[in-house]
């Protein structure tokens, strides 16, 4: 068997196929093709399952660590929700103050440890990310902002915000709370 078109084997095996007759030799060499062929597409198709399946799994790995900077980033959300409250009635209580209470001898000091308290909240959401949304004299923004009425004006344009009814708040970059407002409209 020294035919070049067959490929070389080994010598156990052409020993054992010695005196088999050449069709029948043919045969097994197509069904070895075939079944070659078919392995090298089954091997195909596991490459590309691999390869999807890594794929998917770096997928599933980025999403898990974008999962994981937000949880860190916005964990205080919650909270911060719940404190802003907090900081609406302390400058509640600090616009309720006539300037001539603000002078008298007798409150001066609690009016300075409630100034004092606001400006340490302001601190502390500054720490954290915790901005309050500019609104008077700026148009709607409905992304930031809830009309909460309409207030005729000559004086601006329609559509800006005249008044701020209670402060929104933005952490980091995502909507806390809207600022409640009153928005400017043509006069009837």
């Amino acid at each position: 068997m020294s035919d070049d078109s067959k490929p070389q084997g080994d010598p156990a095996v052409e020993a054992e196929l010695a005196g088999v007759p050449d069709e029948l030799l043919d045969k097994e060499t197509d069904k070895l093709g075939e079944s070659l062929d078919r392995l090298r597409e089954d091997l195909e198709v596991a490459r590309q399952e691999v390869l999807y399946a890594k794929a998917e799994t770096q997928n599933v790995r980025r999403r898990l660590e974008k999962d994981i900077a937000d949880a860190r980033a916005y964990a205080a959300t919650g909270f911060a929700r719940d404190i802003l409250s907090v900081a609406d009635n302390l400058g509640r209580a600090l616009d309720a103050i006539p300037a001539d209470l603000r002078e008298d001898d007798r409150l001066k000091s609690l009016v300075t440890g409630i100034e004092a308290t606001a400006r340490e909240i302001d601190k502390v959401f500054g720490l954290h990310g915790i901005s309050r949304i500019a609104a008077k004299g700026l148009p709607l923004d409905p992304n930031q902002h809830q009309a909460m009425l309409e207030v005729p004006s000559a004086e601006v344009e329609a559509g800006v915000i005249v008044q701020e009814l209670q402060a929104g708040y933005m952490i980091k970059d995502r909507l806390l709370r809207p600022a409640m407002v009153a928005v400017a409209k043509k006069p009837d």
